[in-house]
């Protein structure tokens, strides 16, 4: 090699592009060494890489706002990144994309894509859906985070009913902020068990009187309670709407509208006693409070508000519709074929069960799904085996979605478990953070008096930043840059 002067660097011709071509780029990151060729690297310019294979012409400047070291006598540039992502990343080079290896996060093999500048469009689908997944769960954190800390902090400039507001609400909807909230919580558990009960007992004839019309009604008694239930629920609600902070939001929600459909009967059917018999026949009002009673099971769904249980086998099932799909698909297409099939067969017998194939789709359901309730059987050998086989296909047909269904319930309620995990843990981190802030602080103070109030906000904010190995960057404004030994094992 020419020495250039003091610069030690070889003399490159820029001006050929064959030589640009031709030339032989030698990469080391993380003591891991890659040998490219200009050609291949002037595939996608606006990379990293490729901005290496004339970066020599100029100077120091030009090669370290690129690389971290380099040997101009072995003309190898040096990187302190990740060897495994890089590994990944280089592919684009000969396949043009990228297949993200098992075991690297997916969050730090993006920051390593944008360093080498590649495209996240050349990531196969594969790796974005696992990246978006890895997202959202960064964004869950950041959100349990932040509604921790917004709990925490108290604004000096916030009115008295503002603060009164998240007083009532942190009451009534976060049963972990204090003792008597966890004492409110069992109440509302308990009041909708007895409200449940009250309304199972009131249906028991031996429990009901006779009203001066001869007909039969809840006693007085059970009818109390029930309305010292609906009293708590209603003002329950009623509390929580008020407290909201976003009460559009809060009145369309699913468990929200539960509420309401769970307390709403009572007060109509009240109305409907006291001024119905005025507006229509009395027996028409009867019938009009009786269908209301009914409406009073929805509030048994008021337990999954309690319920992280319930709460998540509903989002196991909402993420099971293709797996319960494919059952009911099956089940039909079972239905319909055996039922036709039994309807067929027993008709030589002269007291058969199977007048039609509508009548006979109940006793193909009950046989399927292995209830067999006795009272639609075959006569005839031929429906005896049709039933059998009917049998056995509706065991494997309900058996195959099954697993799917829960394994979406293990793994949601798992990944749960891990997310208040580690909004724990990054909590801890900044309370932690906050305190070795706050120490360097008065620390820095004693040795030089005239800092004082100059890193004062610095320290205190600091609360609000992470750094964990999974540091969260929705919850800081700050650029925050991994090195190959801050990287996910």
């Amino acid at each position: 090699y020419k020495m250039a002067g003091d610069s030690r660097f070889p003399d490159v011709d820029t001006d050929g592009s064959e030589n640009s071509e031709e030339m032989e780029i030698v990469v080391n990151v993380g003591g891991v060494r890659q040998v490219f060729y200009g050609d291949n690297l002037n595939q996608y310019p606006e990379t990293r890489l490729a901005e290496l294979v004339n970066c020599l012409s100029g100077g120091y400047d030009s090669i370290f706002s690129l690389c971290d070291d380099y040997d101009p006598g072995k003309r190898e540039f040096y990187f302190d990144r990740d060897p495994d992502a890089f590994k990944c990343i280089i592919d684009v080079y000969y396949f043009g994309e990228i297949h993200m290896k098992r075991g690297i996060c997916p969050i730090c093999f993006k920051n390593e894509m944008e360093f080498w500048k590649v495209d996240l469009k050349f990531l196969d689908d594969c790796c974005k859906a696992h990246l978006s997944e890895k997202k959202e769960e960064l964004e869950e954190i950041a959100r349990r985070v932040q509604l921790i800390l917004d709990d925490l902090g108290i604004d000096a400039s916030e009115s008295r009913w503002k603060k009164c507001q998240k007083c009532i609400w942190k009451f009534l909807e976060k049963p972990e902020s204090s003792y008597p909230a966890r004492v409110i919580a069992v109440l509302s558990f308990l009041f909708i068990l007895i409200s449940s009960v009250v309304m199972c007992v009131g249906t028991i004839p031996d429990l009901q009187v006779v009203d001066a019309e001869g007909n039969r009604m809840e006693h007085p008694t059970l009818e109390s309670i029930e309305t010292a239930c609906i009293g708590w629920f209603t003002m329950e609600y009623v509390l929580r709407l008020i407290s909201s902070p976003n009460k559009l939001h809060f009145a369309l929600s699913f468990m929200n509208i539960v509420d309401v459909l769970a307390i709403l009967p009572f007060y109509v059917s009240l109305t409907l006693t006291h001024l119905g018999a005025k507006l229509m026949e009395l027996s028409n009002v009867q019938q009009a409070v009786q269908a209301l009673r009914i409406m009073r099971i929805a509030r048994i769904f008021k337990l999954a508000r309690h319920s992280s249980g319930l709460q998540t086998l509903t989002y196991a099932l909402k993420r099971s519709f293709k797996e319960l799909g494919l059952l009911l698909m099956y089940l039909a297409v079972g239905i319909f074929v055996f039922s036709a099939l039994g309807y067929t067969m027993e008709q030589s017998h002269p007291e058969t069960l199977f007048k039609s194939i509508p009548q006979s789709f109940w006793w193909a359901i009950i046989t399927m799904t292995t209830v067999g309730y006795g009272d639609i059987y075959p006569k005839t050998t031929l429906g005896k085996l049709n039933a059998a086989i009917s049998f056995l296909c509706g065991v494997i047909a309900i058996a195959l979605p099954i697993h799917p269904i829960i394994n979406n319930f293990v793994r949601y309620y798992n990944k749960q478990r891990v997310l208040e995990t580690a909004a724990k843990h990054e909590l801890e981190l900044m309370e932690l953070n906050s305190a070795e802030g706050k120490a360097a602080g008065s620390r820095s103070e004693l040795e030089d008096p005239s800092r004082e109030g100059k890193e004062g906000p610095f320290y205190s904010s600091r609360i609000k930043v992470s750094h964990s190995d999974t540091f969260i960057h929705l919850l800081s404004e700050e650029k925050h840059y991994r090195t190959r030994l801050q990287s996910c094992k």
